[in-house]
């Protein structure tokens, strides 16, 4: 386990490979509080929030590393976003710390798949959210 990872050593594609890693089998891991989640979503994405919305701003959820590990191997190979790719690096540093092995990182999160057409016919402004959060 290395827990010195740090952002460049974490892959990062864009929206449009990160759709073609999610059809070619890899599993899509939402960091976004449930609140986002639950206003949309990946297709078939799990949901462990990265951070929590509390009333001293955000904090790291420090359960984040167990429960990720509660429902995926560490061999798994996982697509990880937020809503806009700050949470989701922090996330995949963290992963990749802690022994995953097959981590890449959505640039630009939800907001740019979106902004791609692949959420469907909802207008874009009722499907982001606004993301206060930067490493």
């Amino acid at each position: 386990m290395d827990a010195t990872q740090r952002p460049q050593d974490v892959i990062t594609v864009d929206v449009h490979k990160a759709k073609g890693l999610i059809a070619s089998g890899h599993r899509y891991l939402d960091v976004r509080t449930a609140e986002e989640f639950n206003k949309s979503h990946v297709d078939n994405a799990l949901n462990v929030p990265f951070m929590f919305k509390t009333d001293e701003g955000r904090v790291k959820n420090p359960e984040f590393l167990s429960k990720v590990a509660s429902i995926c191997n560490k061999d798994d190979y996982l697509v990880v976003g937020c809503n806009s790719g700050g949470r989701s690096l922090r996330a995949c540093i963290d992963l990749l710390g802690a022994g995953f092995k097959h981590v890449t990182n959505m640039e630009g999160g939800y907001s740019a798949w979106v902004d791609s057409g692949f959420a469907g016919d909802k207008p874009a402004e009722e499907l982001k959210t606004f993301c206060k959060f930067r490493p």
